[in-house]
């Protein structure tokens, strides 16, 4: 008998749906108190995953959802230049 492996599942703090944790992105509260993508998925600090649909990013702005997940207050400059980040791993994904 095969021993079948848990596929390890995430909420996105956009859509509230959940996925398996490699089908999202994660962003990263580091320890020095930076806001970015992580895309190995094993950096330090708190996590929150998102989609990676504009759609769902642009949800978890609006509602203050990714800041909540979080637990800090984050500045638009840097939710605009996590949006190009965002951008910039989801078409690097799609290339390989």
């Amino acid at each position: 008998m095969q021993r079948v492996r848990k596929v390890p599942l995430r909420k996105c703090v956009g859509c509230q749906t959940m996925r398996p944790k490699r089908e999202l992105m994660r962003v990263v509260l580091t320890p020095q108190g930076d806001v970015v993508v992580d895309g190995t998925g094993k950096r330090n600090g708190r996590g929150a995953y998102l989609c990676p649909d504009p759609e769902c990013f642009k949800q978890a702005r609006k509602r203050k959802s990714l800041e909540r997940a979080l637990k800090v207050s984050i500045p638009v400059g840097v939710l605009d230049s996590l949006e190009c980040q965002m951008q910039e791993d989801k078409s690097i994904d799609r290339s390989e």
